[in-house]
């Protein structure tokens, strides 16, 4: 198994969390925050289905938003766009995101298994290319898509429409981070935040 802080720490990514408080707005007050990442806070809406997502990276507002983003078993379910509440200290805007509820990986689960796997064919395939620069995420993410491992037909699609995505918007893919892998109550391996800017 790879070390995942190293591993980010070697790209200039490690231990980086988004610095902002969280915004004033009605639905979100009174609500806790369970989670923050480096583009993003999340807190509980409190149904146990979903959650808000306040995100100030466009490479993650693309991916929540976007008509042609990528969607299927591996990806969130976006229920809405409530808009923009503010804006964060690096002067992008802070828009809220309505989505499903999804879960840090169950050690010794299926999911965890497959993303740990994803990780490390991810890393090597960035360790190759790495001479490229910036571009070895995206080269190690098509590297993934024909090159498969063993996984299923919905894994090697979403990976596939991961990368055209990637391509499309001109954005990095971020699947070194477990905690842009997680999952869902029935153990579904979901892509929850694979992308960000340079």
């Amino acid at each position: 198994m790879i070390d995942l802080a190293a591993a980010r720490a070697r790209i200039g990514r490690g231990g980086i969390l988004l610095p902002d408080p969280v915004p004033a707005h009605p639905l979100l007050d009174g609500k806790p925050e369970i989670g923050r990442g480096e583009y993003s806070i999340v807190l509980d809406k409190g149904d146990g289905e979903r959650v808000y997502k306040i995100v100030s990276s466009p490479a993650d507002y693309f991916l929540y938003t976007a008509d042609d983003r990528p969607c299927g078993e591996h990806f969130p379910v976006i229920y809405a766009d409530h808009g923009i509440i503010g804006r964060a200290h690096s002067g992008y805007p802070l828009h809220l995101i309505e989505m499903e509820k999804l879960y840090p990986l169950a050690q010794d689960s299926a999911a965890a298994d497959l993303a740990l796997r994803l990780i490390d064919t991810y890393w090597s395939a960035c360790e190759q290319w790495s001479r490229l620069g910036m571009d070895m995420g995206r080269i190690a993410l098509y590297h993934l898509t024909v090159n498969p491992l063993a996984m299923t037909d919905s894994m090697q699609r979403a990976l596939k429409a991961l990368s055209d995505f990637v391509e499309e918007y001109h954005v990095l893919p971020d699947i070194l981070n477990a905690n842009n892998l997680m999952m869902r109550k029935d153990g579904t391996l979901v892509f929850s935040d694979p992308v960000f800017i340079a």
